[in-house]
């Protein structure tokens, strides 16, 4: 019996707040695609990554992380996580393995039951623990009865990715391609430049404005004399006292986001960026169904 000539799936990758799905998606792509910070709940929508392994093209799905929600936001980013898990051909359980089975994991698992969802774990993070501490937790997964197949992995020094990418590929259906090969993402530039900006802004800012702001990509104009492309983008802010936290003392704070984002943009768009940032006071952003549309989320009505 010969081998289809194509194959063809989603994945999705889903798991608690901080597990690592950001960074093991950007490994399996082999490009920044998902922006990743040591804050948890830094993705918000879902994120899609593209890679061709041999003859099967997976296309990952990157989800928020999957929490017990408090505010509208945090509805709509739970929506879309299991939203991308119920519609994938495979899904990806992430595990911190220095965390084990919290609650926010041990809540998923039970859900997946609920569900009849069969899924593959990844356990990330293992060059942080000892074996003693890996094998009791992989026995523990495993005896929860959603487990397929069990890796253990780290997703930042790339240990046992590529044996996941070739189970994963195993697993993908007989079918065309939808992307081209060399196309490894479809999120639009637009939000992808929003995204990176918001990534500096919570490197900048630490624990000072962790979720009340947001960034809009608002004008895209390409110079092609200059063989460059000038983007101007709001930043959100909620109260009027976070806008001179973002602002520093005499701007220099934003002027630094302003730089850092520019400097990632200009490596991934190959030209020159001309990149110009405004801070906005809404106090009702998140209560906004057009902030959610520019985050490709969908806006909860409740």
């Amino acid at each position: 019996m010969t081998e289809p000539a194509t194959r063809c799936g989603f994945v999705a990758l889903v798991g608690a707040p901080n597990v690592g799905k950001s960074t093991l998606l950007n490994a399996f792509v082999g490009a920044k695609v998902s922006i990743v910070t040591p804050k948890v709940q830094t993705t918000r929508a879902r994120i899609t990554g593209i890679r061709v392994a041999g003859a099967s093209q997976l296309i990952f799905v990157d989800t928020p992380g999957i929490f017990a929600p408090k505010r509208r936001l945090d509805r709509a980013m739970i929506e879309a996580a299991w939203s991308g898990a119920q519609d994938a051909d495979v899904v990806v359980l992430l595990v911190d393995a220095v965390r084990g089975l919290d609650r926010d994991t041990r809540q998923i698992v039970e859900r997946l039951k609920e569900r009849n969802r069969k899924v593959v774990v990844a356990l990330n993070k293992t060059d942080r623990v000892t074996k003693q501490k890996l094998l009791p937790l992989a026995a523990e997964l495993d005896a929860g009865g959603i487990a397929q197949e069990i890796f253990m992995i780290s997703a930042l020094n790339g240990d046992g990715v590529e044996d996941l990418l070739g189970y994963l590929a195993g697993r993908m259906a007989a079918g065309p391609w939808l992307y081209p090969e060399d196309q490894i993402s479809d999120v639009p530039m637009r939000l992808m430049a929003a995204e990176i900006t918001r990534e500096k802004l919570f490197l900048a800012l630490h624990q000072e404005l962790p979720y009340a702001l947001s960034v809009e990509t608002e004008m895209w104009t390409e110079i092609e004399e200059e063989d460059a492309v000038r983007i101007d983008q709001i930043i959100y802010v909620a109260k009027e006292g976070h806008k001179p936290i973002v602002l520093g003392r005499g701007g220099q704070r934003l002027k630094q986001i302003g730089i850092a984002a520019r400097k990632e943009l200009g490596e991934i768009l190959g030209c020159t960026v001309h990149l110009f940032l405004h801070v906005k006071v809404r106090p009702n952003w998140p209560d906004e169904p057009a902030r959610y549309r520019e985050m490709g989320l969908d806006f909860p009505r409740q």
